[in-house]
């Protein structure tokens, strides 16, 4: 390896500027160029006992890949981070490293950690314009297993399990496979041709997707098994369904929840209309509800569907938001205005029914509640209105109640989500695995890719045992 770079910072990320950026949907992170990508992996220590690995839910071989980037073997690198982790590219730009791989890095105890993320990301990039080898399919072991959602947990289950042999397909509800990566996170943060090509790299190792494919209308857990012949179902379905205030006005023209406000400007490319058919109406201000990456990314979104002015209305303070520190940057330079300790009571519509204003009042912190956060408590006499023409809800959301509601035996939580063991994923339905914000709640995409990690070695071992399968 070549001579370490002992620099206490990490290589900056190239950006668009934010007064450029905040008024178009490409990629604000511009990536590393080589000679950026080797200067940082030289800032890797390769510790022995690889801290690193153990922050990773897919197991990335961290300081491995780096040293490989390091000597400028770019396209080994991809290869071997694309040995654990089915995609890549996208992890490199959404995962919360900084929580994660970077904050186990020894590095970090004085100044900041190697720049994982970003050198996943390079390596990834790189081997797809230089046209990467895809991963061989491998011989089939004559098995089928279905897979509930292509969300990053399903794709992940279906990739690992495509490479032990099995005849996978995927059952998709909408008319494009991604789940979240295509309609809940903006171009800007992940391009969706990036996703595509992605995905077409999990079909190469012969995984079969299948779209517009409602699971518990269009066939159920117990038909799947019982008539289509497959001996396992992974659900990796996602949490969809939208939580709400629950305070007047929420019903007026103009409310949105996020998913609805993201899926109709991502995936039905509203910000293109009229040349795409799915319009959206922002107006002159709006505020966003919520403190989480979601809230960040329909902020800006707002922002760049020509909002003069886009507030971010969360109820505790800025150190309890749940969102990554580089989204709340990014939104503050793009000029987002943060209305921290303040939470909505109603909501005021004109004559036609349109929002026109949102009545708020402002909190104050009390003592912890269930989550470790201290509670909001409402600052008597502190009621103000606050001019907007639209507002979107992004408090959190649930597992559609369709694959609970057609499925006897399959034990869930109160609140909707599957109950399923936190190693194998295995639920109280015989042949059925889950795993994901399906599962969690909704999380981050790479703990939704460890769970479908996790499910695929289970799903592996019940076949196993199930049908006698020897000499794998």
């Amino acid at each position: 390896m070549a001579k370490a770079n002992m620099s206490l910072t990490k290589v900056a990320m190239p950006e668009q500027e934010a007064q450029v950026r905040n008024k178009n949907y490409q990629e604000v992170a511009l990536g590393y160029t080589a000679g950026m990508a080797i200067e940082e992996a030289q800032r890797c220590l390769n510790c022995k006992n690889s801290p690193c690995i153990a922050g990773c839910p897919v197991n990335v071989r961290i300081p491995e890949f780096i040293t490989l980037v390091a000597e400028g073997s770019f396209l080994e690198a991809a290869a071997l981070v694309k040995s654990t982790n089915s995609l890549p590219a996208i992890c490199g730009r959404v995962c919360p490293q900084e929580t994660q791989c970077e904050e186990l890095c020894v590095r970090k105890k004085k100044g900041e950690p190697v720049a994982i993320g970003r050198l996943e990301r390079f390596v990834a990039d790189y081997a797809m314009t230089q046209g990467g080898e895809q991963m061989e399919k491998t011989p089939a072991n004559g098995h089928k297993v279905a897979i509930i959602g292509s969300g990053p947990a399903g794709l992940t289950c279906a990739g690992d399990l495509a490479k032990l042999g099995y005849e996978v397909t995927v059952f998709e509800a909408l008319h494009t496979p991604g789940g979240v990566l295509v309609y809940g996170i903006p171009e800007f943060r992940l391009p969706k041709a990036l996703v595509r090509e992605e995905i077409a790299s999990v079909e190469a190792m012969g995984v079969e997707i299948i779209p517009n494919m409602v699971i518990g209308k269009s066939l159920t857990l117990d038909e799947l098994l019982e008539e289509e012949g497959f001996e396992a179902v992974f659900v990796g379905s996602g949490a969809g369904l939208p939580k709400f205030q629950k305070i007047p006005g929420e019903n007026l023209n103009g409310v949105y929840s996020a998913n609805e406000f993201l899926t109709r400007i991502n995936l039905m490319k509203a910000y293109n209309f009229p040349h795409n058919n799915t319009p959206v109406r922002v107006g002159a201000s709006a505020a966003i509800v919520g403190g989480g990456n979601v809230a960040m990314d329909a902020a800006r979104c707002a922002k760049r569907m020509g909002a003069e002015t886009v507030y971010i209305v969360y109820r505790r303070s800025e150190v309890e938001m749940p969102a990554r520190v580089e989204e709340v940057h990014h939104a503050k330079e793009e000029g987002i205005i943060f209305k921290i300790l303040t939470n909505p009571t109603q909501i005021f519509g004109d004559a036609n029914g349109y929002v026109r204003a949102m009545e708020c009042v402002e909190m104050e912190l009390g003592e912890p509640d269930d989550s470790g956060r201290r509670r909001p408590v409402v600052k008597k006499g502190s009621e103000h209105i606050i001019d907007v023409e639209t507002v979107v809800i992004s408090i959190g959301n649930s597992p559609n109640p369709l694959i609970k509601d057609t499925t006897p035996g399959l034990d869930t939580e109160s609140w909707g989500g599957i109950i399923a063991d936190e190693e194998t994923g295995q639920t109280s339905h015989k042949a059925v695995f889950a795993g994901g914000d399906t599962v969690t709640g909704a999380a981050t995409v790479i703990l939704a890719m460890g769970a479908g990690k996790k499910a695929a070695t289970a799903i592996d071992e019940y076949i196993r045992l199930s049908t006698e399968i020897h000499n794998y």
